[in-house]
């Protein structure tokens, strides 16, 4: 199928006419050419109507919880209690309890996502000894299910600890066999309270099942940065080179400046990536930074909703406003860059051979050759797109729309 989105502003710049060729591995971007009113269109091409919107690419969330969601339910007074092992534990004592099933719900999350403009997804699935491979199962149908609107990756994620509860490695190899391709890790350190092992079942599970992994950091200062360190051995010694994501790590810069600049250097040299859900945390690695140093970084909105958080709703084009404005960002082009992080940093983590983030001022995933994972959305320009947030979306997954001008709610 052709089709051409005519009269649309890439990345804000002139009006043109984009063309596409969908295909069996996927859409990609065939012409950009300067808009001509005037240009003949054949009768085997779809046109979709810019209507002088921007053309960005679309979405990558690659840190979401689509297992722990309470999107589109009643809002509920927020119960958890301080510390991931409290908070897990309040989530396991209410997410079976909610008004409608967990399969509806998180097939309505990942629809209202994709009606946002995300069709890149990296979800976590809790693997445990209380939802065993229930809370899987549920993001692999939905998987399934919006398969044609959006691609989803899952990882297996140990939320209670790899250690704690007899029974979790196995219930972790189980839902690898099932079809989870990443294998989730979390604080080494004040989780399981044994970094060694719980590192070595990871990379070793990753290893046995070629798969990458991602890991939940939430430790702080220091001793973030010492599980942080095993992480980078481990890596390193087991070639795992491009492999590696480190999520939420957000007091990795609080250390001081040299340490700082060393994980960086060793997050480049070990082609580490970051995934951010941008918090309001000080000591966060400098942005412009890791992208200086081509450190690939990601974004994603985390639990929607759910029994952790009151925050998110499935708006990726939100988030982005998140991160630039904890990061204190006012210049147009680092506002732009905070984009480009949630569009194509976001996709350069679920395949390291795609396109990097060159510097900040990089604005690559609209260009011939590039795949048709794309969205058009309203505003004067691409910094205004993130202050304004507009709800005139159309979005394209290979090459095809997937989601028009829906009511956004």
């Amino acid at each position: 199928m052709n089709t051409l989105i005519r009269a649309v502003r890439p990345w804000g710049q002139a009006l043109s006419d984009v063309f596409i060729v969908a295909g069996p591995t996927g859409g990609k971007i065939t012409g950009v050419e300067p808009h001509d009113p005037a240009r003949p269109v054949p009768g085997d091409v779809t046109v979709v109507e810019g209507r002088g919107r921007l053309l960005l690419p679309s979405f990558s969330d690659v840190h979401v919880h689509l297992d722990s969601t309470r999107i589109g339910l009643p809002f509920r007074e927020h119960t958890g209690g301080p510390g991931v092992w409290t908070m897990m534990m309040n989530d396991r004592l209410n997410w079976r309890n909610a008004e409608v099933p967990l399969q509806e719900r998180v097939n309505d999350t990942l629809g209202r996502m994709i009606a946002r403009g995300t069709t890149r997804v990296r979800s976590y699935a809790q693997v445990d000894v209380d939802c065993r491979l229930e809370r899987f199962d549920a993001v692999a149908a939905a998987k399934e299910k919006f398969a044609g609107q959006a691609s989803v990756d899952i990882i297996a994620f140990p939320q209670a600890g790899l250690l704690l509860e007899e029974g979790t490695v196995d219930l972790m190899e189980e839902a690898l066999k099932a079809g989870a391709n990443v294998m989730g890790g979390i604080d080494p350190c004040t989780l399981d309270r044994d970094p060694a092992k719980h590192l070595d079942i990871v990379f070793g599970l990753a290893e046995k099942y070629q798969v990458p992994i991602d890991i939940h950091l939430h430790e702080p200062g220091e001793l973030g940065v010492f599980s942080t360190d095993l992480v980078l051995e481990r890596t390193r010694a087991l070639g795992m080179q491009g492999k590696v994501t480190m999520s939420h790590a957000y007091q990795l810069g609080s250390v001081n400046e040299a340490t700082t600049r060393r994980l960086i250097d060793a997050f480049a040299e070990l082609d580490v990536s970051l995934a951010s859900v941008a918090p309001s945390a000080a000591g966060q690695l400098p942005i412009p930074l890791l992208t200086e140093a081509g450190v690939r970084l990601g974004l994603g909105e985390d639990g929607q909703r759910d029994y952790w958080s009151p925050y998110g709703n499935t708006d990726m084009l939100d988030r982005t406003w998140q991160l630039a404005f904890t990061h204190g960002f006012r210049k147009d082009e680092l506002i732009e860059h905070s984009l480009a992080i949630a569009t194509i940093g976001g996709a350069s983590i679920l395949d390291p051979n795609a396109t990097r983030l060159k510097d900040t001022s990089h604005r690559p995933g609209v260009d011939v050759g590039d795949p048709a994972e794309l969205l058009l959305v309203d505003g004067e320009t691409v910094a205004s797109a993130v202050m304004d947030r507009g709800k005139d979306r159309t979005v394209i997954h290979e090459g095809k729309v997937v989601a028009d001008q829906l009511e956004l709610v």
